[in-house]
């Protein structure tokens, strides 16, 4: 059997976020106001052409696989991003740099989490992404600087997302801080972090190399939309 995070969004849909999605028993994807995210069993033009019965004229879908993809000529393919998945391998949280005080963000939250995610560019996020859970941030004068949580569920994986920090605040520990709490708050729940990030990101990667996450394996992100 092939490993869930080779295919990570579908096994999140097929199994702890089969509640957030929509679908057939070989494609499915996210409420359109959680995430754009969708997953398909193999990936085939049969799965392509399920996706695209769903599909409005204006929306986009994002997909991820291991191995390169051959997208249908009825899809238009608007952006390929090549990403690293790496995987948390300890058992033990890393250890702290300094004291920061983390906040859990809540709803009414949303609108700065948004207006932070644009200015960064970490990933999309929209205004039900939150609801997928463990959002915790930094403040900075009231204003929110730093944040990262939880994103796909996948079987004993869960993954770390929308990590950023605003470019005034760079370089004062607050990504690897709260990175660390959500490792933290994973393994709590006995599951396994892991996470996604541009391979031409070296910066970041060295930072989750630092925390201990290591590369697992190559993967490819594809925006698309109907042609």
């Amino acid at each position: 059997m092939k490993h869930p995070l080779d295919n990570p969004i579908y096994h999140a849909l097929k199994s702890n976020h089969h509640h957030f999605s929509v679908g057939t028993e070989n494609v499915r994807f996210y409420n359109r106001e959680i995430a754009h995210f969708a997953g398909m069993k193999d990936y085939s033009e049969k799965d392509f052409e399920e996706l695209f019965q769903y599909a409005d004229l204006e929306g986009v879908f994002i997909i991820f696989s291991p191995s390169a993809i051959e997208i249908p000529e009825n899809w238009q393919l608007i952006r390929e991003i090549d990403m690293f998945q790496l995987v948390y391998e300890q058992d033990t949280q890393p250890e702290g740099i300094k004291e920061i005080e983390l906040i859990n963000l809540k709803e009414n939250h949303v609108e700065e989490m948004i207006a932070l995610v644009e200015l960064t560019k970490p990933g999309p996020f929209l205004s039900k992404t939150i609801d997928l859970s463990n959002y915790t941030g930094v403040f900075n004068n009231g204003k929110l600087i730093a944040m990262a949580g939880h994103r796909f569920h996948a079987n004993d994986y869960i993954e770390i997302s929308a990590v950023c920090t605003h470019p005034d605040h760079l370089g004062k520990g607050y990504a690897y801080e709260v990175i660390r709490e959500q490792v933290r708050r994973i393994l709590e729940k006995s599951q396994i972090p892991f996470l996604h990030v541009r391979n031409d990101n070296i910066g970041a990667v060295k930072l989750y190399q630092k925390l201990g996450f290591k590369i697992r394996i190559d993967m490819k992100a594809y925006v698309i939309c109907k042609a």
